[in-house]
């Protein structure tokens, strides 16, 4: 049979599922190899505490007991320890007994949105290490490669193009699954071994469908394009994330601790400049002032100001409950000048706050992770299946082109799908890309099958 009705058309439920399954394919095999290697970066990256503190011991632990010194003595010797020439950029006190202190400094020639790290004993003020600290979070090396593995597969700006556009797709993948396993009726037992492949593929992503949506929607908001339209949108509605300002007479505010703290994001952290080190011997009484202002989290960060600008003083525990609290501190009197609490942040920048920390594991803190794990040993498996199922079929060809597919809708169909295609493209540019490239690589091949039908013979074409 045709699959078509006796006017010659094809039923337009069947060309709609079969315009989704082609649309489903096409895109799967885009997007499949980032989606994949992120999948295996993410479950690697959920380890990343245990590894780092195995990696990076020496450096984050101290056998050292006692009380500690002061925040002033312990920057003053990795002041000794990077040379007088180095700007102090800030401090993390030790968060409990064992831990050490974190010395922030400024250098360029790191590269973009990287700090130097000089760790020291709050004890005895002995130098535990010196690394390189990336963004507002203060990743290690070992997490930084791996981030950068995961958000752009170390390729670049063209990385991180391929990496919005797997985002992209990521949520439309998942809805598309749905569809196509409830049509299929993909819970029933498979009578063929190529069929038990095709519900396997179906099933695991349908039981992972709601946790790839967030992956998708959380991942969006790091994204070039896609982001900044997010951005346009909470900036138009209001759903902005507070910030505090850091000029003593009237500058430009600074956000506080970023949404976006991983994942090559700086968020708060405004960029290192030239700061004399005389600030050093204020950190206790600035620490003291922040305390005495209501920031109680043991993790804490204080800025050295630049001139003009406040004591930046911000908490930095993105687990539940969530301490982000951020202050700027007057360098002259040490009153609070401005303050942004996440208590008083709206809903949504609430929401976006959690949603973030969940995407990068440190929400619920283990548990989180292993979900993540989880999911992500998930995708790469439904991926997995996905490519064989194209294998197999791939010697017989793929059936129609999603042109092809598309055409075969009813009017009112084409017409829907193509003002949906329309608005994903606004505010999805990859989507609206890649869509534009099937259609491109869908005419080059309808103009190549006429011109080799043109040219054989007639007896051949008859």
């Amino acid at each position: 049979m045709s699959g078509r009705s006796e006017s010659g058309t094809r039923p337009q439920g069947p060309a709609f599922k079969l315009f989704v399954a082609r649309l489903h394919l096409f895109a799967g095999l885009l997007v499949g190899p980032f989606l994949f290697a992120a999948a295996l970066t993410g479950v690697l990256y959920a380890a990343t505490p245990e590894i780092e503190a195995h990696l990076y011991r020496g450096a984050l632990r101290t056998e050292s007991l006692g009380t500690p010194r002061t925040l002033a003595e312990q920057a003053e010797a990795a002041i000794a320890h990077a040379g007088p020439e180095t700007p102090l950029l800030g401090i993390r006190p030790a968060t409990e007994e064992g831990a050490t202190t974190r010395v922030l400094f400024s250098d360029p020639s790191l590269g973009a949105s990287r700090s130097r790290a000089v760790f020291v004993d709050p004890v005895t003020l002995a130098i535990r290490g010196d690394l390189t600290a990336y963004g507002s979070s203060g990743i290690l090396p070992f997490r930084t490669a791996l981030d950068e593995m995961h958000r752009s597969l170390l390729l670049g700006e063209p990385g991180r193009l391929y990496s919005e556009l797997a985002a992209s797709w990521l949520w439309i993948l998942a809805l598309g699954g749905i569809a196509l396993w409830i049509w299929r009726r993909a819970w029933r037992p498979a009578p063929s071994p190529a069929l038990r492949v095709r519900r396997r593929h179906g099933t695991t992503g349908v039981t992972i469908a709601a946790g790839l949506l967030f992956l998708s929607a959380t991942g969006l908001t790091w994204s070039g394009w896609a982001g900044g339209r997010i951005d346009a949108l909470r900036s138009a509605t209001g759903w902005t994330t507070p910030s505090v300002s850091l000029a003593l007479d009237g500058a430009a505010p600074v956000a506080p601790a970023g949404e976006h703290a991983h994942h090559g994001m700086d968020g708060m952290a405004p960029e290192p400049g030239p700061a004399p080190h005389e600030p050093a011997t204020d950190l206790d009484r600035v620490l003291s002032a922040a305390r005495a202002g209501g920031l109680q989290s043991a993790f804490v960060e204080i800025r050295v100001p630049k001139p003009g600008q406040a004591w930046l003083v911000r908490e930095y525990d993105r687990s539940w409950p969530t301490d982000v609290d951020t202050l700027a501190i007057d360098p002259r009197s040490l009153a609070i000048t401005d303050r942004a609490d996440f208590a008083s942040f709206p809903l949504v920048a609430k929401l976006i706050q959690w949603g973030i920390a969940a995407h990068m594991g440190v929400l619920f803190g283990l548990a989180n992770r292993l979900v993540l794990a989880a999911l992500g040993l998930a995708l790469a498996t439904t991926i997995l299946y996905g490519y064989r199922i194209w294998w197999r079929g791939r010697p017989r060809g793929t059936g129609r082109t999603l042109a092809e597919s598309w055409l075969d809708l009813g009017a009112g169909l084409r017409a829907l799908t193509l003002a949906l295609a329309v608005i994903l493209g606004w505010a999805l540019p990859m989507v609206g890309l890649s869509l534009a490239a099937f259609a491109l690589v869908d005419a080059l091949r309808f103009r190549l099958a006429r011109r080799a039908v043109r040219g054989s013979p007639a007896e051949a074409r008859g």
